[in-house]
């Protein structure tokens, strides 16, 4: 059986209802998200045996945050305890030409004081066919980017296959680095990079020519990064695959929705998504990081069949409430043959 290994924080995320802005609410509504755990989540309702690691204290709110995670049937049983705290998120839905807004309450928390040494990494990685991290646990601290170094070096040493998400968070290098001071060594050793239209700039200074996402009424011509992914791919030779999810704005209740990858030998483009009514965006992206590792361990001999389940992945998950994307293969399956008309299934 195919398995995965998540390395990341998971937050508790506390929502305003009903688009509430923060001033007006008199109560939030309570799940768990975190880009690893939300990938790991994603492949575990493909099927995909799934492994999330992470470091959480010893109390009732951990307990409760890994009894959600065995919910969806994610592996909790190398989490490791031990710090004070989980890390918070606290989310203002926006709507229309108000844009959403996150309040991050994570300082201190037990991943930022991961050190490295706490995981034995060598005996995780057995019998694993992938790793996946993200851009935001280096953010944290010195010791968790250290960490996450540790975790990439052994799985390079075993020939798994590693992949990563750049995500940028401008508000979490907080802690004397700049991404583009640590990012570059540990993406090195990445197999898959995944980055959107503003990841690529914000670390490396990777950008089209002549392109402002601000002012693209919805408009991404995938065509633009094919030059973003062939930079990626000469300043990191070890990555085969270098993917762009690609996000036009209309408003906050309209985006649209694509993606492209490069593989070294062809640039592909997937269809674009035209969301109207986003229900929750938060994670999409992860989504499309969840639905793009399934789709290359399973559809072995196509790219662009992989690259399609991941964009059809994400368009579903902006219908979906909260970080997970509670899809399955059959529904992503569905919508990637055209039928999007959200009927009654009878």
């Amino acid at each position: 059986m195919k398995k995965v290994v998540t390395f990341g924080e998971i937050m508790l995320r506390l929502a305003t209802p009903d688009n509430l802005r923060f001033c007006q609410a008199n109560n939030l509504v309570s799940t768990f998200g975190g880009g690893e755990a939300n990938v790991a989540v994603s492949l575990a309702n493909y099927g995909i045996s799934v492994d999330f690691i992470t470091r959480l204290p010893e109390n009732d709110i951990a307990d409760w945050c890994i009894a959600e995670l065995r919910r969806y049937r994610v592996e909790t049983k190398n989490i490791i305890r031990g710090g004070k705290r989980m890390g918070i998120y606290f989310l203002e839905t926006g709507a229309v030409a108000r844009s959403s807004k996150v309040v991050y309450d994570r300082s201190g928390s037990s991943i930022a004081d991961i050190q490295p040494g706490m995981i034995d990494w060598q005996k995780i990685f057995e019998d694993v066919q992938l790793f996946h991290w993200t851009g935001i646990t280096p953010a944290l601290s010195q010791s968790a980017a250290d960490v996450c170094l540790e975790a990439i070096q052994v799985a390079n040493k075993m020939g798994i296959t590693v992949s990563c998400d750049l995500n940028y968070r401008k508000n979490l290098w907080l802690y004397g680095k700049k991404a583009s001071e640590i990012m570059p060594l540990l993406v090195e050793g990445c197999d898959i990079i995944l980055g959107n239209e503003e990841d690529a700039e914000k670390v490396f200074g990777v950008k089209p020519e002549k392109f402002d996402v601000s002012q693209t009424q919805g408009n991404i011509a995938a065509q633009e990064f094919e030059s973003v992914c062939r930079q990626l791919m000469n300043k990191f030779p070890r990555a085969k695959k270098v993917i762009i999810t690609l996000r036009g704005s209309v408003n906050a209740n309209h985006n649209t929705w694509s993606g492209c990858l490069h593989n070294g030998n062809a640039f592909l483009q997937s269809k674009q998504y035209d969301i109207t009514h986003i229900v929750d965006r938060v994670g999409g992206g992860d989504s499309f990081m969840g639905g793009l590792i399934y789709g290359l361990l399973t559809f072995t001999d196509s790219d662009q069949t992989a690259l399609d389940f991941a964009v059809a992945a994400s368009a579903l998950k902006h219908t979906i409430y909260g970080d997970f994307n509670l899809v399955s293969v059959a529904e992503v399956e569905q919508l990637m043959k055209g039928d999007g008309s959200g009927r009654v299934i009878r």
